[in-house]
């Protein structure tokens, strides 16, 4: 339970960060993959929706116009809900920092192994069905998490990047160092990179293998123990935070309590130093 907090509260270390970041590329790339085999698009990077943008405009082809400017807004939106829910964690000093937006997609993929058929046929103003908009919401959540908790410094939702830090460090590694060279200008692979970039890219693949044959053999229901894993992250954290979360859900229904206002003119603030949130 204690390693599980870890995981995904607002302690983080190298470790965690690293741990947690395999475990999302797996989720990343069977959702990308087995998404792909229900709605031939993938929806875990967004490169291709802009250039499908730029290319059909130009075409005039409004249809798919609508279908990129949909996934690209669903999966900002996204981003954008992993942005508000780790910032209002951080600002009430919760354990589970990062636990609330993976709540939210397990969440969401637990409706959607159950009812994933449904959005298939549910038309949306942007030509595409919601079973698009859904999936890319979730992967824009999803990279958002491993972004903020990594300092942007791993990526789990597309492989391109990672995949050029790569073959950098691998170049690095292949680098004939000549001989009388000094020892301070050595071109040297970070080992530890490279294991985390080839990591991360495994563990996309794999996910990809195993979500491709689950929608292939299983269908929809297939993301359930996905959402289960994501469950097993954000719970226990969450479970830690149970007291505090309670007081904050009794205040709010409370509403402000008389004396919470300060007089005009004066300052409202709290004491001492502060720490401005995280953009």
């Amino acid at each position: 339970m204690r390693h599980l907090i870890h995981l995904t509260g607002h302690h983080r270390t190298v470790t965690t960060n690293r741990v947690l970041g395999l475990l999302l590329a797996f989720n990343a790339g069977a959702v990308n993959a087995g998404g792909f085999l229900v709605a031939q698009m993938y929806t875990s990077h967004m490169t291709g929706f802009l250039s499908s943008l730029a290319d059909n405009l130009v075409l005039g082809n409004m249809k798919l116009v609508l279908g990129a400017v949909g996934t690209l807004w669903a999966f900002m939106s996204g981003a954008g809900s992993t942005a508000i829910l780790v910032n209002w964690a951080r600002h009430h000093q919760l354990h589970g920092t990062y636990a609330l937006p993976l709540l939210l997609e397990a969440i969401l993929m637990l409706l959607f192994g159950l009812v994933g058929a449904i959005t298939l046929g549910w038309r949306t103003p942007f030509a595409v069905p919601l079973t698009v908009l859904l999936l890319a919401y979730l992967m824009g959540l999803q990279n958002a998490v491993v972004t903020k908790m990594s300092s942007a410094q791993i990526r789990t939702t597309h492989m391109t990047g990672v995949v050029t830090d790569l073959g950098i460090e691998m170049g690095k590694m292949l680098y004939w160092n000549r001989s009388g060279t000094a020892p301070e200008r050595y071109v040297k692979a970070n080992r530890d990179r490279l294991r985390l970039f080839a990591g991360l890219a495994a563990m996309f693949l794999v996910g990809g293998l195993v979500g491709a044959a689950g929608f292939k053999y299983v269908g929809f229901i297939f993301v359930l123990p996905l959402a289960l894993v994501l469950l097993t992250l954000s719970l226990p954290p969450l479970w830690a935070d149970r007291n505090k979360l309670r007081q904050l859900l009794m205040q709010r229904r409370a509403g402000p309590q008389p004396g919470d206002a300060s007089p005009p003119g004066t300052d409202a603030g709290p004491k001492g130093p502060t720490h401005p949130a995280e953009p």
